[in-house]
């Protein structure tokens, strides 16, 4: 099987040259067609020159570059989406993923896995920075979607390209590659990994990313559970206002007769006509999102970022075209 590694780029001049050198005498020694393309995501400090003149000596190398800074996901999914071979290798372009892991990893996925996922047991990072907020959100994204998996942030993950096609991703979303990957069926694996301090530039997440890790925690809870039955979420949500609402009736007619409450001044009443508008909000909704759903499923694949140029690619090439329909 045909390896295309694939490498999100942002101001990484300085460990471009390692880092192909590393890719390159790993990859090389396979025996295995291979590509590497390295996704420049709007680099500012001469990176995509240094990209495109190893591309130029070398045609296994392949650039994409964006028009502007989309973020990880959206370069990590346009590499997906550009790759030819049959297993995609996702890594990071800061030299602290080892490419000698990807041997390793290829082994696992000819034992039949589809997804192989790193796990940097040995964390070379800050601890409170980085580990710390990256083990409490392992352990909540664990917790809450019950797949069991110690580290969701490591980017070398190795996967077969058709079910990586298949995936979604936008926002933070790439860090959910194993999840989203799982919930179609793929067959998915741990492995540790090895980690190394970063040498060059500095790093682009912080503590900061963690509000936005909670956030795509609801959204892959949605996405995983109410996706393609919204109503199912909202309905219920619906029906709980409305057993709220009569129950709240029922308390003010009750209080009424037994003890001459007047009904225009109960909060009880307040309670129940809140909770009828909230239900009837609730299932619109519902049917809204319903409706969207269907929308989204019928409508044609869309990409959540903007391609400026490509190199060492045919000229034909266009990924939101099935392969068995590519010219040759």
């Amino acid at each position: 099987m045909g390896v295309s590694v694939v490498v999100p780029i942002y101001n990484e001049l300085e460990n471009i040259p390692l880092l192909y050198e590393q890719i390159h005498n790993v990859v090389a020694k396979l025996d295995r067609p291979y590509e590497i393309i390295f996704v420049d995501d709007g680099s500012n400090d001469g990176t995509l020159g240094r990209v495109q003149e190893i591309a130029a000596s070398d045609q296994h190398v392949k650039v994409v570059e964006f028009r502007r800074n989309y973020g990880q996901t959206a370069a990590m999914h346009a590499g997906i989406q550009y790759a030819s071979l049959d297993v995609v290798i996702t890594m990071d372009g800061d030299l602290q993923n080892d490419p000698t892991d990807i041997p390793m990893m290829l082994a696992k996925i000819d034992e039949g896995y589809d997804l192989v996922h790193g796990w940097r047991k040995n964390r070379q990072d800050t601890f409170i920075n980085r580990k710390l907020p990256s083990k409490i959100a392992n352990w909540l994204i664990s917790k809450v979607t019950k797949f069991p998996i110690h580290d969701l942030g490591c980017t070398l993950k190795a996967v077969r390209r058709e079910i990586a096609q298949e995936l979604e991703l936008y926002g933070e979303m790439h860090r959910f590659i194993p999840i989203l990957a799982h919930q179609r069926g793929a067959r998915c694996v741990e492995v540790v990994t090895q980690h190394h301090p970063r040498r060059f530039g500095t790093t682009k997440y912080g503590i900061g990313r963690t509000t936005r890790v909670v956030l795509d925690l609801l959204t892959i809870t949605y996405m995983l559970n109410f996706f393609s039955s919204p109503m199912k979420l909202f309905g219920r949500l619906g029906l709980g206002c409305l057993v709220l609402s009569m129950a709240s009736a029922l308390g003010v007619v009750g209080m009424k007769l037994a003890g001459g409450v007047d009904m225009t001044g109960n909060p009880l009443l307040l309670l129940c006509v809140l909770s009828t508008i909230m239900g009837g909000q609730f299932f619109s909704l519902g049917m809204i999102g319903e409706v969207n759903a269907r929308i989204y499923y019928s409508d044609q694949r869309k990409q959540p970022y903007a391609v400026r140029s490509l190199t060492n690619f045919e000229h034909d090439y266009d990924p939101a075209v099935p392969l068995d329909r590519r010219a040759a």
